[in-house]
């Protein structure tokens, strides 16, 4: 899913599908099909959001009434940009690490400067951030004023979680990271 469908949790999140069999010597996954809705895509939790016909063309792709009868919409010379696309267990095992993260999209707003949102809708979205990480503070704060519901952490250890949490947010929005 792309950055920013759950802001309010501060997760970025991938939606996986698996059948449940029973436990085998030879692994039941052939092959694993991806549908990136990650690379050039943008949603804010205001201006923008996610909407069900967003994930229409997934659900197309997905084929949930007749899955073995799945297409792939990428191909390498004429169809670069498909967004569905399965890869063979080995491709898998190949990646580092076995990887599930995959990206095969060309980003565009890394290889083409010229494609950034225009200054003023990028202070907007940068404002909008800032606004929804005062809202999160809010939230602790009322929530620091009834310490029944902090049994877990100490008021400074939820400050410094929603504090990680608000940079995470700013820096995702601006292409940076929370370390420096």
């Amino acid at each position: 899913m792309p950055a920013g469908i759950f802001y309010a949790n501060g997760v970025k999140a991938n939606v996986l599908f698996f059948d449940n069999r029973e436990a085998s010597k030879e692994p039941w996954t052939k092959e694993v099909w991806y549908y990136d809705y990650r690379t050039n895509i943008h949603h804010t939790l205001k201006k923008k959001p996610l909407r069900f016909e967003d994930l229409q063309e997934f659900i197309t792709c997905y084929n949930p009434l007749n899955r073995h009868e799945r297409k792939e919409t990428w191909n390498e010379q004429s169809s670069p940009e498909g967004r569905w696309r399965k890869f063979s267990l080995d491709q898998i095992v190949a990646c580092d690490k076995t990887s599930l993260d995959i990206f095969w999209l060309k980003d565009k707003s890394l290889a083409d400067l010229d494609n950034l949102p225009e200054p003023d809708v990028l202070a907007g979205e940068i404002i909008e951030n800032l606004e929804a990480g005062l809202n999160s503070f809010r939230e602790i704060a009322a929530a620091l004023s009834d310490q029944s519901q902090f049994n877990l952490f100490s008021s400074v250890d939820s400050c410094k979680i929603a504090t990680n949490v608000f940079l995470v947010r700013v820096c995702d929005r601006i292409g940076g990271s929370p370390n420096g």
